[in-house]
């Protein structure tokens, strides 16, 4: 309780408990700070909440429902397969739920006092929390913003009725008959492809000149010919020019290579990026902190921003809008607040798509570790070539491929694409870290039959003696 005005004294405000956050404050209390985090929306943020777990609840039981479908082709029949996509939702919900609660439990057991509200500067070392209940001050002596972003709303496609964002798109309680989506990256391939496979027809816009840009195109032609078998129309190149809605369906105008085309549906997605949230009441402008031309907090090598007993994480500083990124990060601000000598080093951030095949990727490209100046040498095995994948059924589309210095064989890099990339992913990143080299990974005796020995296959691939393909 507050008497009268007068603030309340904490080591360390962290504003926003989403994956930077919460886990900013928990290792900050791990370090014997105070802690207060403070946030208006649920524990967990947009990740757990309304993107990251949600989505992959969905995912999996739409992989599930494929599964069931195409069964027959290693003798198992099922017949009158449905989907019941309340129950759908209601899964998806207690997921959420029991990670959400699973996070409260762990701040209380940290002792990190949890506000539920807004947060807004009123100087440098103080701020207001305020709720419909109460609306104490605080001083503070560090503070940790984490505030993450939002989806970004483009002005000729508003969100509402059946324009959705990524949000609404995950909280549909039928599985529509056709669906548009406007941008082909990480959240529109998921959530597009997701749909597909719960038998929507789904239409997607993409400027740039393949889905997924951000991976190598021998990945993500892997993904646009999975996405569509399942029923799912690419345009590239192309642009959304305008949507016209009624009440039941919505008419998109685009362009592609100089024709105007125009599509039907019952609702359009539209993904084409995340905002940082660090406009609004939280009063940043209030404080002069520092900031880009895009929203963004500059911050140095600990995440502390101009203002150096004040840091910033996540969605919010320069870098990929990823939830372990921000986790990561709140790890090292929170030990920079303590006087460890921690540093955030972006040498090694997976990035992870989780459409089908899955595409994962860390450290350097093969045309990166080039321009970067090494002499490259890359390998790549297929998953083809692999017992546990054939054994799995269904497609063995996929490969792994290290790019590696050719002078010392020092990993610099990994792209996968195939079933469980987003796991194996992990042993590349340990790789790409610990400046592990490829005779490492090809020594390391990998267990018979998995998934994983097509890491030490690839590895062999790179030093030209590999057992199970013939060259390279």
């Amino acid at each position: 309780m507050v008497v009268g005005d007068a603030s309340l004294n904490i080591d360390t405000l962290v504003i926003g408990a989403g994956p930077g956050g919460y886990v900013a404050a928990i290792r900050a209390a791990q370090l014997g700070q105070s802690v207060l985090i403070v946030d208006k929306s649920e524990l967990g943020g947009v990740c757990l909440n309304r993107g990251c777990i949600p989505s992959k609840a969905l995912i999996s039981a739409a992989h599930q429902y494929e599964v069931t479908q195409h069964a027959s082709e290693i003798g198992i029949t099922a017949e009158n397969v449905k989907v019941d996509f309340t129950k759908v939702q209601q899964f998806k919900g207690g997921v959420v739920k029991k990670l959400t609660g699973g996070v409260g439990a762990l701040l209380k057991a940290n002792k990190v006092q949890v506000f539920n509200g807004e947060c807004m500067f009123i100087n440098e070392n103080e701020a207001r929390v305020f709720n419909d209940q109460e609306a104490p001050r605080y001083m503070f002596k560090n503070c940790i913003i984490a505030t993450g972003s939002r989806p970004i709303e483009l002005k000729a496609f508003p969100f509402g009725s059946r324009i959705l964002s990524s949000t609404e798109a995950l909280e549909l309680q039928e599985v529509p008959k056709s669906m548009i989506v406007i941008g082909g990256g990480y959240i529109g391939a998921e959530l597009g492809q997701m749909y597909s496979k719960f038998g929507t027809k789904v239409t997607v816009i993409e400027g740039a000149d393949m889905v997924l840009p951000g991976f190598d195109k021998d990945m993500t032609q892997l993904v646009s010919k999975s996405m569509k078998k399942s029923n799912v129309e690419i345009f590239t190149g192309a642009k959304a020019e305008s949507a016209t809605q009624t009440d039941k369906d919505v008419t998109v105008k685009f362009t592609v290579k100089g024709e105007t085309k125009e599509v039907t549906a019952e609702y359009l997605l539209v993904t084409v990026g995340r905002r940082p949230n660090t406009d609004g009441e939280l009063g940043l402008d209030m404080i002069g902190l520092k900031m880009t031309d895009r929203g963004l907090v500059e911050v140095d090598h600990q995440g502390r921003t101009s203002i150096p007993h004040i840091f910033a994480i996540g969605d919010i500083v320069a870098g990929p809008a990823l939830a372990h990124k921000a986790s990561y990060e709140g790890k090292v601000a929170a030990e920079a607040i303590a006087g460890m000598p921690s540093v955030i080093d972006y040498k090694c951030i997976p990035a992870v798509c989780f459409t089908d095949p899955e595409c994962a990727s860390v450290g350097l490209s093969e045309s990166e570790a080039k321009e970067k100046g090494h002499k490259v040498k890359a390998g790549k095995f297929p998953y083809a070539g692999n017992g546990r994948a054939l054994s799995l059924g269904g497609s063995v589309d996929g490969f792994v491929k290290i790019v590696s210095d050719a002078d010392t064989g020092v990993v610099l890099g990994s792209q996968i694409v195939g079933p469980e990339a987003s796991n194996l992913i992990a042993e590349m990143g340990l790789a790409v870290e610990m400046a592990a080299t490829v005779e490492d990974l090809a020594l390391t005796i990998h267990a018979h039959p998995t998934l994983g020995e097509i890491v030490m296959e690839a590895a062999e691939v790179v030093l030209g003696h590999p057992i199970h393909t013939v060259g390279k």
